[in-house]
């Protein structure tokens, strides 16, 4: 039978594990390549969105897209492998300091480690996109948000609990919004001084506001995918950013969103160099 002292032992030994790895110099380094693999990632994604915009995009504006786009190019597959690494790392990272967080209000506390759990699983969910071209040379996001919400429209209660993800995944959108113009996002780093942290904070901001509506709009055609009981309404980051094509001076809004996508790329280069961790 295991007392409460051991069980605490166990708890004890458990987190200094969990600091243990997550102060680990080694893998700060991956998760801070993780970061600019990520940035590259979201600029692809960026010139995809600007190339439909103009007419000129055949790839899929979404992760699939911008992988599939490197596993094209000469040495891109090498290029994926590493950002299978560093996302893998990064996500890792990010689930080890869900443990970590302080306090001692257990409802903020465990806010705060389902918050960054999620992003984990987020980094992790991208990481095995790639792992999926490096080894197949192709990928299909859309396709996967679509078959995704078919099955949870076969579910008992599958329309509504389909809007009410969307509504989380809109909220989630707003959420970068809000960070992007309210600067929180500089909370993350050490913001450096003069001329380059103005430029950090400004890819920042049009970064975060970008990827906020993009994201916004995915959660908005999952709701919609979820209200029309119809799981292909549900297309993923490549759907959203074509629909805000159909939209009136959609082509404007489309380039614009493109160039925030492009630099909050560069910014994650920058918070991979600056990156409190």
């Amino acid at each position: 039978m295991i007392t409460r002292s051991n069980a605490e032992s166990a708890a004890d030994s458990a987190g200094h594990a969990a600091q243990s790895a997550g102060n680990s110099p080694f893998l700060k380094t991956l998760a801070k390549a993780g970061y600019a693999v990520n940035g590259l990632l979201h600029g692809l994604i960026g010139a995809i969105a600007i190339g439909l915009a103009v007419g000129a995009g055949g790839e899929s504006a979404d992760q699939s897209g911008a992988l599939g786009q490197l596993a094209q190019s000469p040495g891109g597959v090498f290029v994926i492998w590493i950002i299978v690494v560093g996302l893998t790392a990064l996500g890792l990272w990010q689930v080890l300091q869900a443990f970590l967080v302080p306090g001692t209000d257990p409802k903020k506390v465990w806010a705060h480690r389902l918050k960054e759990i999620g992003k984990g699983v987020a980094y992790l969910f991208v990481a095995g996109t790639a792992l999926t071209v490096a080894l197949t040379g192709s990928a299909d996001s859309s396709g996967s948000t679509a078959s995704a919400s078919a099955s949870v429209l076969a579910l008992p209660g599958g329309p509504v609990l389909l809007m009410i993800v969307g509504l989380a995944v809109l909220v989630i959108g707003g959420y970068f919004v809000y960070k992007g113009v309210a600067k929180k996002f500089t909370e993350d780093l050490a913001v450096p001084a003069g001329t380059l942290g103005t430029v950090t904070v400004g890819l920042g901001v049009a970064g975060y506001v970008a990827k906020g509506i993009a994201v916004g709009v995915v959660g908005i055609l999952v709701i919609v995918a979820g209200f029309t009981v119809d799981p292909s309404q549900s297309t993923g980051l490549d759907g959203a950013l074509r629909s805000l094509a159909a939209l009136p001076f959609g082509v404007a809004i489309l380039v614009l969103v493109g160039l925030g996508l492009i630099a909050y790329g560069i910014y994650c280069f920058f918070r991979a160099r600056f990156a409190r961790l």
